[in-house]
């Protein structure tokens, strides 16, 4: 389950890119767009207004942070609340200046009146609000449909990462300490072992016995050899 929830960063690489690309401008031009006359007045750069915040910084932050997350994000759930956040940010861009004057005063709009001639207030309207706030909403909803889908890929990538973690598991399970597993792992690979002599013998001779069996066992599989040692000290 958890290998599905994965995703690899390059899945919203683009997208995500492309996001913060676009909210950096929505937040941004609405205080440089003067220099250029290109925005909305008041005609002055870094004039923080209520309608340049709440209508173009404040979605512009939202589609930024949104894109920030699917970009880095390798994990499904929290990709797709990146995508969301600049979903609703690219929602906002376009509405918002629709539903501004419910809480403006006389009930005008709040963006202000924008900058020069026909095609200019056209270009205006689209880079400003509407046009940019239908692109974000278009990538965000190609994301967000790109991580609901569990494709042949994702599956083979979580089967893959799914075995990787299995035999990792087994090998730290097998790896004992040499103290506690060695008896352990000789007696199951039918290795022998050497039985220390009584307590007290002094001139004994250790025999070799078979783990498995507890009967003496050649140590080179013919007849068992006894090798005289020196007193146990």
């Amino acid at each position: 389950m958890t290998g599905i929830l994965r995703v690899p960063r390059s899945r919203g690489a683009l997208s995500g890119v492309l996001l913060i690309l676009l909210g950096a401008w929505g937040g941004l031009v609405p205080l440089i767009g003067p220099y250029f006359h290109y925005a909305y007045m008041p005609d002055t750069a870094w004039s923080f207004t209520s309608g340049r915040i709440w209508l173009e910084i404040a979605p512009g932050v939202v589609t930024f942070v949104g894109g920030l997350i699917v970009l880095v994000s390798s994990l499904r759930p929290v990709a797709m609340l990146g995508a969301w956040l600049a979903a609703l940010g690219g929602a906002w861009f376009a509405l918002g200046i629709t539903l501004s004057p419910l809480w403006t005063s006389g009930a005008v709009s709040a963006i202000g009146t924008p900058v020069g001639g026909k095609f200019h207030r056209i270009a205006e309207q689209i880079g400003f609000f509407t046009g940019l706030g239908l692109v974000i909403a278009f990538l965000a909803a190609l994301v967000i449909g790109r991580l609901s889908v569990i494709g042949v890929r994702d599956a083979r990538l979580a089967e893959s990462r799914g075995a990787q973690h299995d035999a990792t598991s087994r090998a730290e399970e097998e790896d004992l300490p040499v103290s506690a597993g060695t008896a352990a792992r000789d007696a199951a690979n039918g290795h022998a072992a050497v039985a220390d002599p009584p307590a007290g013998d002094t001139a004994e001779d250790p025999v070799v016995y078979d783990a498995a069996a507890g009967d003496p066992a050649a140590a080179d599989g013919a007849s068992a050899t006894r090798t005289s040692v020196g007193p146990r000290q």
